[in-house]
């Protein structure tokens, strides 16, 4: 069965920075999309950064030019790179693959085009 495994969460200062990682198992990972998500206490889901099977990458506004995210295709392994962390970035950070018959998330990083879910790392930033 598919599983996601998050890692990487914790707790830093105003302008620092966090990798998230997370192993994937019992899919194709090379070619499905795949995306980061996060939600913080009393918000909605909010998807921050999406990846297609081809490597192409989307970002939500809120954290363009300070998250990139990456893949290992290999070692089937998706990335969160977070730099210049703000107390907003506080969150359970969640990664999730694509349904089956999702191929991309260029069209926006949307809670219901993804069908597997990781059990979250969370983020905690400070002032």
């Amino acid at each position: 069965q598919v599983q996601l495994v998050e890692s990487g969460g914790g707790s830093v200062q105003a302008g620092g920075s966090l990798r998230l990682s997370c192993v994937a198992s019992g899919f194709t990972f090379a070619t499905y999309c795949l995306g980061w998500f996060r939600q913080a206490p009393g918000k909605e889901r909010e998807g921050v950064a999406g990846i297609d099977g081809d490597g192409t990458t989307t970002y939500a506004d809120s954290v363009k030019g300070r998250f990139t995210i990456s893949k290992d295709n290999a070692k089937n392994t998706l990335f969160l790179q977070m730099n210049n962390l703000k107390p907003d970035d506080t969150a359970m950070y969640y990664c999730a693959a694509c349904r089956e018959t999702v191929v991309t998330v260029m069209t926006g990083i949307k809670s219901p085009d993804f069908g597997y879910w990781g059990q979250g790392t969370q983020v905690s930033v400070s002032s």
